[in-house]
């Protein structure tokens, strides 16, 4: 029952260890909770077309993908060319039998407006349009011509008029190599999309006091399919409790040391109490997922998580993400709807990271300036108190939280992972309902540089450019909160594309604008 804290498992418990903490014969984590996208294409014709022009379009799209990419993302529906009602029919059917939760709708030529776009509106999943182009100049007699560039532009206008929304390609029109890479690009977006509409966000709260930023209108969730379960600190202390002497602690303890480098005999005690909330909450993900394929969660991690569990999780949060199952601090909802929209774009593991403190102006001089092409106001920290999943962190060691430790004892502090962001390509990014309860994102590519940060926590010196602009115009102007997403890499066009499949309209998804292009109300001289 929800509410319920999950029994303690008994002595005869069978739940796999792999399930209980996602490690592989080889140490590694394993993420399996993302969605795997199969992808059905149903090529539509026009009834005045030949059929068969679609039928080889068609078929030469199928082999160029699986030429180009892993032929197993894709099912080529063979039963029909969708040319009727009664058609469209027989194509959902057979890519629903072939488990198929995507579709790309392949305009071979012009297209049946009415039937193509009902594809769309009953399948239940993800759906992309795109159009095959002319192959040859050689081939523009009534036989060899699609006009499938037109068919396009009604295909949209119909799915308008039926309030249907489908991913169209920046340039849907291609030939089959072309549309090969239109598919793959589409799969990142397919999984976030079929990835929030079976995700379960169970928050444990409330959210500590005077930190309003967090706040998380649940109407904006409900409209984008996912599920809510607000819970009690109370209840997860309470099954915390009731897994005290699990028998998988010392397993988890052992793979927990492993991972940070620790000999059998360093701090038992808090790898023992750190395992053991790691289980809990793996437990309780189990226990109430319900009828929903994935899970993200959220935490209240201060003051009074201390007081009672005698730790801070931040290290365990970043051992779930490691398994796909973000868990964000601070009770920041949209914080981990964010993280799970970026582990379903990249499939590697993010993180979560305040927006925190502007970098010293002698830090920028000596191991910036002059050798980066960044300005000091392009440059910020991002931090958190160690919530870093350890492979994305340069010599990563547990240590306390040094900001809990100002009012609580040292010893009831533990468990916070420690270091340097390693350098590379990033991805900050947020999607969130905001203030006035609309849907908001940003995304900006930049990068973590290679400077060592002399502080503490889980932290990076982070350049984009233009940041200062669109720090003032974009996160304060349009009143985000501190918390930000951090995707490893330049994910910047799939999470725009995904941002705007899911419903947001062209000026609900910011991003930094560079020197030329100023932002709306913008101080022009400034």
């Amino acid at each position: 029952m929800v509410g319920r804290a999950p029994g303690p498992p008994c002595e005869n418990d069978t739940r796999p260890l792999r399930q209980a903490h996602g490690q592989s014969s080889k140490g590694e984590k394993t993420m399996n909770n993302i969605p795997k996208i199969k992808l059905g294409l149903v090529a539509v014709s026009r009834d005045c077309f030949p059929a068969p022009l679609a039928v080889n379009r068609r078929r030469a799209l199928a082999k160029a993908y699986a030429t180009k990419y892993d032929a197993e993302d894709i099912y080529e529906c063979p039963i029909t060319i969708v040319e009727s009602e009664t058609d469209m029919v027989k194509a959902l059917e057979d890519v629903k039998a072939h488990g198929c939760n995507a579709l790309c709708v392949y305009l071979g030529n012009f297209g049946p407006e009415i039937s193509e776009t009902l594809l769309a509106r009953h399948f239940d999943g993800p759906v992309m349009f795109c159009a095959a182009a002319e192959e040859s100049q050689d081939r523009l007699m009534e036989s060899g011509r699609g006009d499938a560039y037109c068919g396009m532009l009604n295909a949209s206008y119909n799915l308008a008029l039926r309030n249907t929304r489908a991913y169209i390609p920046d340039y849907p029109v291609g030939d089959a190599g072309d549309c090969a890479d239109m598919i793959h690009d589409f799969l990142p977006v397919a999984r976030v999309k079929y990835g929030l509409e079976h995700l379960k966000i169970i928050s444990f709260g409330p959210r500590p006091a005077n930190f309003l930023a967090c706040n998380a209108p649940i109407k904006q969730l409900y409209n984008l399919g996912v599920e809510i379960e607000e819970e009690s600190e109370l209840d997860l202390y309470e099954a915390f409790l009731k897994h005290e002497g699990d028998h998988r602690i010392a397993s988890v303890s052992d793979d927990m040391a492993r991972e940070m480098g620790y000999r059998s005999d360093q701090k038992p005690d808090m790898l023992a109490r750190l395992a053991q909330y790691e289980l809990t909450l793996l437990d309780w993900v189990n226990d109430h997922r319900g009828y929903r394929e994935f899970v993200a969660l959220t935490t209240k991690c201060w003051p009074a998580f201390q007081d009672m569990f005698r730790f801070v999780p931040c290290y365990v949060n970043s051992r779930l993400m490691r398994q796909g199952i973000p868990v964000s601090c601070e009770v920041d909802i949209y914080g981990t709807l964010s993280e799970y929209i970026g582990l379903c774009v990249s499939q590697q593991e993010v993180t979560l990271l305040d927006i925190n403190n502007s970098v010293p102006k002698d830090m920028y001089r000596e191991s910036i300036e002059g050798k980066f092409n960044y300005r000091h106001t392009d440059t910020f920290m991002g931090f958190h108190c160690g919530n870093t999943c350890s492979t994305r962190v340069v010599n990563p060691h547990l240590s306390y939280q040094r900001i809990m430790a100002s009012t609580h004892p040292k010893e009831w502090c533990d468990g916070t992972i420690e270091g340097d962001i390693m350098p590379g390509d990033i991805t900050f990014y947020r999607l969130q309902s905001t203030a006035d309860n609309k849907l908001r994102a940003y995304v900006a590519q930049g990068e973590i540089l290679p400077i060592a940060t002399r502080s503490f926590g889980g932290i990076g010196v982070f350049a984009i450019e233009e940041m200062g602009r669109f720090y003032r115009n974009v996160l304060i102007g349009k009143n985000y909160p501190h918390h930000g997403a951090v995707a490893f890499g330049h994910y910047g066009r799939e999470l725009f594309a995904a941002f705007r499949y899911l419903g947001l309209a062209a000026g609900e998804v910011d991003y930094n604008h560079p020197k030329n292009l100023p932002y709306p109300g913008e101080n022009p001289f400034a």
